[in-house]
């Protein structure tokens, strides 16, 4: 009697010093007695991609990191409505047809695992949203915000137009904006002393303050917030979200 092969998903990036997604799905396979393993597939250069592909023939998805959200999207075949408007895929689901016809479809799990995480939390005054930051992790933020309804306005150190500087944060734009999101680095271990420079004493219990970092589970930013009586959160949930919905993306029918 031929055994089923066991199944194989991965992480594309470089580098890949330490992944979530490895000890977490490992352990999830592990603990629901899952016949399938997750391996890290650390490539220099997107060129390899296909050489993954040719190499693992059980593989039957894919999450991808830095540096390739944006230089995979060349070989998908399909796009998720939502990772085309980002315009970064972070979950590869693998589409098996016919004899040996494989297809990719490209999703942007983080923007599921946001909406996720953030919904709960938003009360009818929440309307207009700060996204500090302009990387790739702001604009899955910036979409998952239209998606629930709430306007959302870029902060950066540099200035551009439709993008507020730091500079610009005045009384009234403070008052206008109660959701605030903390896409930059600033503050993430082991530089945690550091926090983006906004005009905290303008926050109300009213504002929510949302880092996507959670390593400190307090950051800088969400102690200043705070102490203002802001409401916070951290990433964390949102990045075991999206670790959810990457599952749930490879094993839809």
């Amino acid at each position: 009697m031929n055994q089923r092969p066991e199944k194989i998903y991965g992480l594309i990036g470089f580098p890949l010093v330490h992944s979530f997604s490895q000890n977490f799905f490992n352990k999830k396979f592990e603990a629901e007695g899952i016949d399938a393993r997750y391996i890290n597939f650390e490539i220099p250069d997107i060129g390899d991609f296909m050489e993954v592909i040719s190499e693992n023939p059980d593989l039957c998805g894919l999450n991808v990191t830095i540096p390739y959200k944006e230089q995979v999207i060349p070989y998908m075949d399909e796009m998720d409505p939502d990772a085309a408007k980002i315009g970064a895929v972070n979950v590869i689901k693998f589409i098996r047809g016919k004899g040996d016809s494989l297809k990719f479809k490209g999703y942007n799990s983080d923007i599921i695992g946001f909406c996720d995480s953030l919904k709960p939390m938003l009360k009818p005054y929440h309307k207009k949203a700060l996204v500090l930051g302009t990387g790739g992790a702001a604009k899955a933020v910036t979409q998952g915000l239209i998606n629930l309804g709430v306007e959302p306005t870029y902060v950066s150190r540099t200035k551009r137009e439709g993008v507020l500087t730091y500079d610009e944060l005045t009384p009234e734009v403070m008052a206008d904006h109660k959701v605030i999101v903390n896409t930059t680095p600033l503050g993430m271990y082991p530089h945690t002393d550091e926090c983006p420079d906004i005009p905290y004493s303008m926050l109300t219990p009213e504002h929510l303050c949302y880092d996507l970092l959670y390593n400190p589970d307090v950051t800088l930013f969400m102690k200043k917030a705070r102490e203002e009586g802001a409401e916070v959160k951290n990433g964390l949930e949102m990045l075991l979200l999206q670790a959810f919905a990457a599952w749930n993306i490879w094993n839809a029918r």
